[in-house]
């Protein structure tokens, strides 16, 4: 059955066309774009008048492998969750356990960086499960510096696991923040080899630890440049902080110098990761000006009383998902550094998504509306549609041709050496994957809060997933599950 989206505002970021027109849908792929498409009785026509119609959201950061989490994300116009910056291992695993379970949106992972050198520095065997990867992350073991032997061991798992269809290099250099530089700088060559793209967690800035051994942001640039390998920088406003505009300007100076470094961001103050990770330390927070009652226990709600109370909970459930408050989204200085980040040219809304926690232990539900109680990161529910309002309706600094260039175009385009399948995403003219979001330019919302992160997003009136309707007026359908995988194809 053909789908004839009639009378909307469509948006194609690849071409820059703005303007009224119809968009026919046919097995998976957009057929025809233009003004007064004819009617037919083999097509389903829907009236999106008064709606914008663009290319579905691609979030390069999204560590959401469950049905509940992507429900979420699919309410805030994502049509593509890729977990690229930490990756499972074993990737093939990965895929097929997406595969069985059914996804809403496509789904794809990059090869886990941390998890081959916890294999071979540590013995940890991984298992394609995002919280063992989150238990293995306070593990000092894995964290050290590799042998020349070990080096060779876990960049030769890497490489399997890339050609084995991940979709590039997940480093979470940032929780190794310690490791020889070397060994990065080998990490890109080697992907540079494959052509396939880098995601780094980078390590500290030079100004929050004075002995970290390469200043963070400058590391990836000059890795970038040395190597000729394309290096995308994770979350560029919570690793930055305070720092943003000296970030920025060493980011842009190393681009402009060309090394091949993209950059993504997400508008909120407050970021999401293991308790247990190097950088909540209590030594690390002292570094970045934060104490221990900037973090929260996502399971429980706790906020962290004190030093001591940190060191029992990082040692007793070192891989408990937390929330760190890196900046005061209330201040108007920090809104300002939130903005920098996302307002720099060509940066990319990613969501670095989180599961959904329930008490009792689960965290996967196919109810819907999910279940009370659940408890993630408001980034897992919100990123895009708070991204809209913020910079398009609310500051005006983004028009949404711009919009639907950070939230599709560029994040398609990252990929695109790496994954061929990639290449017909993130735009919305003819031969373009029919993954579309239908939004209200009036409405378009976030909703969930840090304490009711659960709530989903409001104002995608459609979303389609390969041609297959998840979002009808505004309701998610349950039974939707078109999604499918991308994968790597290195050369």
């Amino acid at each position: 059955m053909r789908t004839l989206l009639r009378g909307g505002r469509v948006i194609d970021p690849a071409t820059g066309f703005d303007g009224t027109a119809d968009v026919l849908v046919s097995d998976g792929e957009v057929i025809a774009v233009g003004p007064g498409l004819p009617s037919s009785d083999d097509q389903v026509e829907i009236d999106v008048a008064g709606y914008i119609v663009g290319p579905g959201f691609i979030d390069l950061h999204s560590h959401v492998h469950t049905i509940a989490g992507q429900r979420l994300q699919a309410m805030d116009g994502v049509t593509t969750a890729l977990d690229l910056e930490a990756g499972l291992m074993p990737v093939e695993r990965a895929y097929a356990e997406a595969a069985a379970a059914g996804r809403p949106l496509h789904y794809g992972f990059s090869a886990s960086w941390g998890s081959a050198r916890a294999k071979v520095l540590a013995g940890i065997e991984p298992d394609a499960n995002i919280n063992t990867g989150l238990s293995v992350l306070g593990n000092p073991a894995w964290q050290r510096s590799s042998s020349k032997t070990e080096l060779a061991a876990w960049l030769s798992l890497v490489e399997g696991e890339l050609a084995a269809g991940a979709l590039g290099v997940g480093v979470l250099l940032g929780y190794a923040p310690a490791s020889d530089p070397a060994e990065f700088l080998a990490l890109a060559k080697l992907a540079k080899q494959a052509e396939a793209p880098t995601y780094t967690h980078v390590r500290e800035l030079v100004e929050v630890d004075p002995g970290t051994p390469a200043d963070g942001s400058e590391e990836i640039a000059i890795v970038a440049a040395e190597t000729g390998a394309a290096m995308h920088h994770c979350h560029v406003n919570s690793t930055s902080g305070r720092h943003i505009d000296r970030v920025l300007a060493a980011l842009e100076s190393g681009r402009s110098a060309g090394s091949r470094v993209t950059v993504e961001a997400y508008p909120y103050g407050a970021g999401s990761t293991a308790v247990g990770a190097a950088f909540i330390s209590p030594e690390r927070l002292k570094m970045k000006g934060l104490n221990p009652s900037r973090v929260i226990l996502l399971e429980t709600g706790e906020r962290i009383a004190d030093e001591g109370r940190l060191l029992q909970v990082r040692a007793e459930t070192p891989g408990a998902p937390c929330i760190l408050e890196f900046l005061d989204e209330d201040d108007p200085a920090d809104r300002t550094l939130l903005h920098q980040a996302l307002a720099f040219p060509d940066s990319i809304v990613a969501s670095d998504a989180m599961p959904v926690y329930w008490q009792n232990g689960a965290n996967e539900s196919t109810e819907w509306p999910l279940p009370p109680g659940g408890a993630t990161h408001p980034r897992t529910a919100g990123t895009f549609s708070k991204s809209l309002r913020l910079m398009v309706r609310e500051a005006g600094v983004w028009t949404w041709l711009e919009a639907f260039r950070r939230c599709s175009y560029l994040p398609a385009r990252v990929l695109d050496e790496v994954a061929p399948g990639a290449r017909a995403k993130g735009r919305l003219n003819v031969g373009a994957d029919a993954d579309i979001v239908v939004l209200d330019p009036a409405t378009i919302t976030d909703t969930a809060t840090y304490f009711d992160a659960t709530r989903p997003a409001v104002g995608v009136r459609h979303l389609f997933v390969a041609g297959t309707p998840v979002v009808r007026d505004g309701q998610l359908l349950t039974d939707a599950f078109p999604g499918q995988p991308l994968r790597g194809e290195p050369r």
